[in-house]
């Protein structure tokens, strides 16, 4: 079955493709990123379900490895890709490389198709009919027969393998232990909203959360930005553009035709602020003071009137690196989901799936959020997607296709969220059963949990992640305890 899938190396610039080998050669050659991880790429194919509209046809799909800690049989630590280049979602997880060691684990970071460089046709892949193969079974299928391949290839029998994800990714990796338990061993799903995604609760809770996040720093705060914004209306019923456009330092002049889009690309800011809201600085989505809440919020409350304050708060992210006036166009792209797409081909990547299979929020109220009312029904996002992709989206899909809120069929993978995490709302916060467990972290941002240690890590996530690990392991025990009838690790791995 696997014959006709085959790996690509990169060394010194130059490519070699050859079929999927079972010796531990086929990966001799990889590029070599931090010291611990190096550069692969499976050959994976275009499309895993129709075997006629691209046949044998593929593409090269990157993922990063790390032997570092390995030992042949030992368990498999999987991240699951999510809506952007893998280098980053490594850099911001180092649970993985930090427990490895602890497990004797290998681990992978696996890029999801149609993001980084993992394009199915290249520079054409968001042209057209090309984009059509971006879906989730898709990306999901591309997940299975990798991990097929490391097994056939490092596991002498065959290797317990756990999925982690954060966000998006954390979503992948239930759902990959939803549909593929032969494959998966058990998942650690930090800060995915699966119930909103699946289109079940509040279309205008994650607003309303971002919001009481900020009230968490200042309820003040809160009252000062939505004074900023009413200031700002009122400058625009006045048709006192400059004035605005001289407060928020825009590149090119604020028009009424384009103050929506200043009022999306002011929520964007508080938006990102509010999901990286570490205890120390960090650059996932962009270079971040530590704390930013409470840096946003100062500088609302600190300015010399709301306008300017609601300005320099959103600068907190926008101006990290001190910008001379700002481009609202070129930092905030308008698409299918109202907190926000990315830019570039990752900005076209998740505006299509936001379009075909993903529930994403629906627009701002200022009636349970502190932000201008931006609406976003969804027959405002279904003419959107038509007009721009051709496409309609299918809202009861992935409850359909990936169980919505009946996962309790399911076993071995924990549910982690953070109760300062705007996402946090949409996800599940009660065991689901023996096997499904959800986990507080409070004074936890977005995923803070897969983070790597840092000495301004609150006592919460230490213990969660510790709790986190023992979960795993037990899970590991079990596997072996199955595979081998020992109570422990077979003598050759340990």
């Amino acid at each position: 079955m696997l014959s006709n899938i085959g790996i690509v190396l990169i060394a010194f610039g130059v490519c070699h493709a050859s079929p999927i080998s079972f010796t531990k050669e086929a990966l001799k050659h990889e590029i070599d990123t931090d010291g611990d991880f190096k550069v692969a790429y499976m050959t994976q194919y275009i499309d895993h379900f129709n075997f006629k509209s691209h046949g044998a046809q593929t593409y090269r799909q990157k993922y990063l490895i790390s032997e570092k800690y390995w030992k042949e049989g030992s368990p498999i630590f999987f991240y699951t890709g999510n809506e952007g280049a893998i280098e980053g979602f490594q850099r911001a997880s180092g649970f993985l490389i930090e427990h490895a060691s602890k497990f004797n684990a290998m681990v992978i970071f696996a890029e999801h198709r149609y993001y980084g460089t993992s394009l199915p046709f290249g520079n054409a892949s968001f042209t057209g009919q090309n984009i059509g193969y971006l879906t989730i079974s898709q990306a999901m299928s591309d997940y299975a027969y990798l991990i097929r391949y490391l097994q056939s290839k490092y596991c002498k029998k065959t290797c317990p393998l756990i999925a982690f994800g954060g966000s998006y990714g954390g979503e992948l990796a239930a759902y990959m232990r939803f549909k593929y338990p032969n494959l998966v061993t058990g998942s650690l799903s930090a800060s995915a909203p699966l119930n909103w995604l699946s289109g079940n609760g509040d279309r205008h809770g994650f607003f309303k959360s971002v919001t009481e996040q900020f009230g968490k720093s200042s309820q003040a705060c809160v009252a000062r930005v939505r004074q900023g914004f009413a200031d700002t209306r009122s400058l625009a019923e006045q048709g006192n553009y400059a004035q605005i456009s001289k407060n928020f330092r825009t590149c090119k002049p604020v028009t009424p035709e384009s103050l929506n889009h200043l009022y999306g690309w002011v929520r964007n800011s508080f938006t990102t602020i509010a999901m990286m809201n570490y205890p120390y600085p960090a650059d996932l989505l962009g270079p971040m003071p530590g704390h930013p809440v409470n840096v946003a919020c100062e500088k609302a409350l600190n300015a010399d009137n709301a306008l300017t304050g609601l300005a320099e708060a959103a600068g907190v992210f926008y101006n990290a690196t001190a910008l001379p006036c700002f481009d609202i166009f070129t930092q905030y792209v308008e698409c299918a989901d109202p907190t926000g797409c990315g830019l570039g081909n990752d900005n076209l990547a998740w505006d299509y799936q936001a379009c075909t299979e993903i529930n994403l929020p629906g627009g701002s109220t200022n009636v349970t959020d502190m932000f201008p009312p931006i609406p976003f029904t969804e027959d405002m996002r279904k003419a959107y997607c038509e007009k721009k992709y051709g496409v309609s989206p299918r809202p009861e899909w992935l409850s359909a296709e990936f169980w919505g809120v009946d996962v309790a069929s399911s076993s071995n993978i924990i549910f982690s969220n953070g109760d300062l995490d705007p996402w946090g709302p949409g996800g599940f916060h009660e065991d689901l059963s023996p096997t499904l467990l959800a986990l507080q972290v409070v004074g936890g941002a977005h995923h803070l949990d897969l983070r790597g240690s840092n000495p301004m890590d609150p006592p919460s996530v230490v213990s969660i992640r510790e709790k986190e690990a023992s979960i795993i392991g037990r899970w590991i025990e079990e596997f072996y305890q199955k595979l081998y009838r020992t109570r422990s690790y077979p003598a050759d791995v340990l």
